[in-house]
């Protein structure tokens, strides 16, 4: 496929205009956002302006918020925008599979499965706690009892600060 470059532009590197700069973006988002129950989880722009928006709340997102966020930043941009660039605007909710970010997706999945990666070892259990600095999971475990020659399986709740894990996320079983 044969790009068309601009004069100046190296040869192979095709040439791309940026839409804006993403503190923008965030200004409008969290603008849009203020005084509603949604959190800006994800802003991304692509070298290519492909701007990825998704946003989350507890009581989950609804199409409609989302589809009214779309037009609002598209407004916006086209108002403000370089009139040279072209974008692409991706606006929704955060995957199930996505790793939680926010301290507001633990609490929302409070009483939920959930996978934890910490030092290079998995743990599946229910995320049965959440406060300020920390969150819990109780987690299934073969645990040696004192007087028996095998191993039971146990409850064992633990305990890690938000910023242990690798990634925490929904545990998605079938």
């Amino acid at each position: 496929m044969q790009r068309e470059l601009k004069e100046g532009t190296p040869k192979g590197v095709p040439s791309r205009v940026k839409i804006m700069e993403k503190t923008q973006l965030q200004n409008w988002i969290e603008e849009y956002l203020q005084g509603t129950d949604y959190e800006l989880i994800t802003l991304s722009i692509s070298a290519a302006n492909d701007i990825l928006v998704e946003v989350d709340r507890l009581a989950g997102v609804d199409v409609d918020f989302c589809a009214d966020l779309n037009r609002f930043l598209v407004e916006k941009i086209e108002a403000n925008a370089n009139a040279n660039a072209d974008y692409s605007l991706e606006v929704g909710s955060v995957s199930l599979t996505d790793p939680f970010k926010t301290k507001m997706q633990f609490e929302k999945n409070l009483g939920h499965d959930v996978e934890v990666l910490v030092e290079g070892k998995k743990y599946r259990g229910q995320l049965v706690s959440v406060d300020e600095d920390t969150f819990c999971v109780d987690v299934e475990e073969k645990v040696a009892v004192e007087g028996k020659k095998r191993k039971e399986t146990q409850i064992v709740t633990h305990t890690w600060r938000y910023d242990e894990p690798k990634y925490v996320k929904y545990d998605l079983r079938f």
